[in-house]
């Protein structure tokens, strides 16, 4: 069984990456999620629906061990299947001027988008260059390619992890392994909810907030067979905001 498996899938738009990847392809979808069980199994149930398999799998992409623990015991029970793609989604915010940051606030957030990507590509890197094939696609966001105000740590977790893309990509790009990365903007969300969306528009070229879906279709392409000659590439989704 090939498998695709999304960190922080069970909400926003890890969940509108699930849903999408389970709609354009026969990937059976891996749910990992934190703490939120019952969005999980709600993810999980939206696939169900649409007549395709997924499950859900608990794991927190900052600790290492916890990763290693939960994807080891996942592949010992399904000695057959392959993890082919990987969607480093799994990210959080704690904005705030950099001056006032306290230290907690920083480790926190780079250790979600960036050591997460380490914990989890890390792991599974080894199985996928041996199969020959593979599809690693990071979130990153806005922030970690113009920098954003207040959002320094985010800025410099999502820059990194831009950084790695480009770099990584070119390692493993001879065993049909592509790396990529999505840069969404200002997308409908949990994380977006206390925004004033009425206010900031009017900064986006196209007047409007994204949906999660607009940038599940990007991941969902990346993910194909038909994405095959792009790697170390990052697809700006923000309505013009930064291009």
């Amino acid at each position: 069984m090939k498998c695709a498996l999304i960190t922080g899938g069970s909400r926003g738009i890890g969940k509108a990456i699930c849903k999408q990847l389970a709609q354009d392809s026969d990937y059976h979808i891996l749910i990992n999620y934190n703490s939120n069980k019952t969005a999980a199994l709600e993810t999980q149930k939206d696939i169900e629906s649409l007549g395709k398999t997924a499950e859900i799998i608990q794991f927190n992409v900052t600790d290492a061990n916890q990763v290693k623990s939960a994807l080891d015991a996942w592949q010992e029970q399904n000695k057959d299947s392959i993890i082919e793609v990987i969607v480093n989604n799994a990210g959080i915010t704690k904005d705030g001027l950099f001056m006032w940051m306290p230290p907690e606030d920083w480790q926190d957030v780079i250790n979600t988008s960036l050591n997460g990507f380490y914990n989890v590509t890390n792991h599974l890197i080894q199985k996928l260059l041996r199969n020959r094939y593979g599809r690693i696609i990071n979130v990153a966001s806005v922030s970690g390619v113009k920098g954003t105000a207040g959002q320094t740590n985010y800025s410099a977790a999502k820059g990194a992890l831009v950084a790695a893309t480009k770099a990584l990509a070119q390692e493993v790009a001879k065993r049909n392994i592509t790396v990529n990365a999505v840069a969404p903007g200002f997308i409908k969300s949990d994380m977006t909810a206390n925004l004033d969306e009425k206010e900031l528009k009017s900064m986006i070229p196209i007047n409007r907030f994204g949906e999660p879906e607009e940038v599940a279709y990007a991941v969902s392409f990346l993910a194909s067979r038909r994405a095959s000659y792009i790697t170390g590439e990052v697809i700006n989704i923000n309505g013009g905001i930064y291009s």
